[in-house]
């Protein structure tokens, strides 16, 4: 029986990663470790909750005996930590919390499987992959439209969530050569899709039009982003963890480029036309000032993944979306449950006090 050990498995991406292999696996076991801070719900793993194979562990990934006893429990046949502080805006204001669960957690997991993975007879079929993301590489000119993030672009991140993710990334680099570790990195471009915390773009302006509340967005809006449909990503870390070649970054791209504004309009006119609600529209939408060292454009070439296991992205962007408020619609005690409290202080802080540039 193969164990997927998932670190973040309560959050966005790791959440649907763990009912993706669930569902599309037989004789394998998921243990799902999570701190369970902000962003990670246990709500989003209701489907899978009384799954037999299935075992939740609440567990921060800082605390390294504790990481070093889960491995020697489970004996995962991989380790695929997602966990992660991962929201640009939340660490322009607190660097340090995410030096510490992004760096130094990311230092700890490896210490674990280091620990239980080196012996005389090697690492055997384990497997290490760290989820990070393509803003490691930093921005891309909207002048350069035929410009692409490849693997072998220069590290260059522009924020301290960026410049995180980068720093674990050179470090699981660094213990495969060092110390022999099987790993991967897979670096992904914009992820959307069902259970995202509405603090990131689609889910705000999907949140907030239905509420009839401000939709702001940063700047001229004009910033592209490549979009990834959740289950699309999934399916790729699936095949890198079993088909990838150890020790290889790959790039997972969605083929779907699109600017912020493109993104509000299109949710705008799905949910009023859904709703038959005249008041969802374009009068919603605030150009409030621009966020610091926001990146102008964000492109993945994902060839190196496809010429290697065959995976592409099969989610045209219009399609995706149409499902992502569709699941929206369709979970509204979820989103209640998730934007209230403290998501309403959060949502003040990062937006109340910024300047309106303009209004559409």
């Amino acid at each position: 029986m193969k164990t997927y050990l998932v670190t973040g498995g309560a959050g966005f991406i790791g959440s649907n990663f763990v009912q993706f292999v669930l569902a599309n696996h037989d004789g394998v076991r998921v243990v799902n470790v999570d701190a369970l801070t902000y962003a990670g719900n246990l709500e989003n793993l209701a489907p899978v909750k009384d799954d037999p194979r299935y075992t939740f562990v609440h567990a921060d990934i800082c605390d390294r005996a504790r990481m070093r006893a889960l491995i020697a429990e489970y004996d995962p046949t991989y380790v695929v930590n997602f966990a992660a502080e991962s929201h640009v805006d939340r660490s322009i204001e607190n660097p340090s919390v995410f030096a510490v669960t992004n760096v130094l957690g990311t230092i700890s997991l490896l210490d674990a499987v280091r620990d239980a993975w080196t012996s005389e007879s090697g690492p055997g079929d384990h497997r290490y992959l760290q989820v990070s993301t393509d803003e490691v590489y930093g921005t891309l000119s909207l002048d350069e439209p035929d410009a692409f993030f490849r693997e072998s672009t220069p590290l260059s991140p522009h924020s301290p969530y960026s410049a995180s993710k980068a720093s674990a990334d050179m470090f699981v680099l660094a213990y495969a050569d060092t110390f022999g570790l099987p790993v991967n990195i897979t670096r992904c471009s914009n992820n959307y899709g069902p259970y995202q915390f509405p603090e990131k773009l689609i889910p705000l302006m999907i949140h907030n039009a239905m509420a009839h509340e401000p939709l702001p967005v940063y700047g001229d809006g004009l910033n592209v982003r490549d979009w990834l449909y959740v289950e699309d990503h999934c399916k790729a870390i699936d095949l890198v963890l079993e088909r990838g070649r150890v020790g290889e970054v790959y790039n997972v791209g969605g083929h779907n480029e699109r600017n912020n504004m493109y993104i509000v309009e299109r949710i705008i006119s799905e949910l009023s036309g859904r709703l038959g609600d005249p008041a969802i529209s374009s009068d919603l939408i605030r150009h409030v000032e621009d966020r610091k060292g926001h990146d102008r454009r964000y492109g993945i070439a994902p060839d190196k993944i496809y010429d290697e296991l065959g995976w592409e992205p099969e989610t045209p962007f219009e399609d995706g979306i149409g499902r992502t408020i569709s699941w929206y619609l369709g979970n509204q005690r979820w989103v209640d449950h998730v934007t209230s409290g403290s998501y309403r202080q959060y949502f003040e802080s990062m937006y109340g006090n910024r300047r309106i540039l303009s209004e559409e």
